[in-house]
């Protein structure tokens, strides 16, 4: 079986396209697992559709299958692209809704779902937390000081609320900079696109940014984010690490 393994920004993918939707849950733990497979944060199938481009299945690390994610998003539009699933400007469908995705070489834009926002003013922890929807769930909470990340209180959240964890903060340029606790990893990552898209989307809604701004996920890379209508857009660069040939079991 073919594979390729694909960097977004610090979240890493393993993906393949074939023909037919199944449940790949127990396969997404064999690939991604870190000492015993290939390693990454998910797993992407693409699968054929008949009105868009192509379905995707999502899948974390351990299995479970996610509506949306945005980093991932864009990975798979750049391997679509490379491998002629669809052309420089696409629409794919995913749990969360249809994704369109623009690839310029490496730099590729994903248009998100629109955003909601589920409940804002908790106040939990001694912080202040908004709840917003961008394809996932995420808790979001600014804070001057985001080097100190509390893995364990963001894990005990993850489990309160069944969302990713997002500390932010703006600097005095504009931009956002974020660390995030990721449900399905179940530790923090590198990046999260989503979980960028819904600190972006606070601070814009409490009038702390105006309009789009860069924001750097804790791989240091920069992210460039925005508002078209309803929804955000989302933009950087991706990078096709690796190919291979998997010889394990295939479901």
């Amino acid at each position: 079986m073919y594979l390729a393994k694909y960097c977004a920004s610090g979240n890493d993918f393993v993906l393949f396209h074939t023909f037919a939707k199944r449940d790949r849950s127990a396969l997404a733990r064999t690939l991604c697992d870190r000492q015993n497979g290939v390693g990454a944060d998910g797993l992407i199938v693409l699968v054929p559709h008949e009105t868009f481009d192509f379905e995707w299945q999502f899948y974390n690390a351990d299995g479970s299958e996610a509506e949306m994610c945005g980093n991932g998003s864009r990975a798979c539009a750049h391997y679509a692209y490379t491998h002629d699933l669809a052309g420089a400007n696409m629409a794919f469908v995913t749990l969360a809704g249809v994704i369109r995705a623009q690839v310029d070489a490496e730099m590729v834009q994903s248009d998100l779902t629109p955003p909601r926002i589920i409940e804002q003013g908790l106040h939990v922890k001694g912080k202040q937390w908004w709840l917003i929807n961008t394809g996932v769930p995420h808790l979001v909470t600014f804070d001057a000081d985001i080097e100190h990340f509390d893995i364990e209180e963001a894990r005990e959240l993850r489990y309160q609320y069944n969302a990713n964890v997002n500390i932010a903060r703006v600097d005095s340029e504009g931009g956002i900079h974020v660390r995030t606790y990721e449900r399905g990893v179940e530790n923090e990552t590198l990046a999260c696109g989503t979980g960028m898209a819904a600190c972006y989307y606070r601070a814009l809604q409490e009038g702390w940014i105006k309009g789009s701004a860069k924001v750097y996920p804790r791989s240091g890379e920069t992210l460039y984010l925005g508002m078209n209508e309803s929804t955000i857009t989302f933009k950087g660069a991706v990078k096709a690490t690796f190919t291979t040939t998997w010889n394990g079991p295939y479901m």
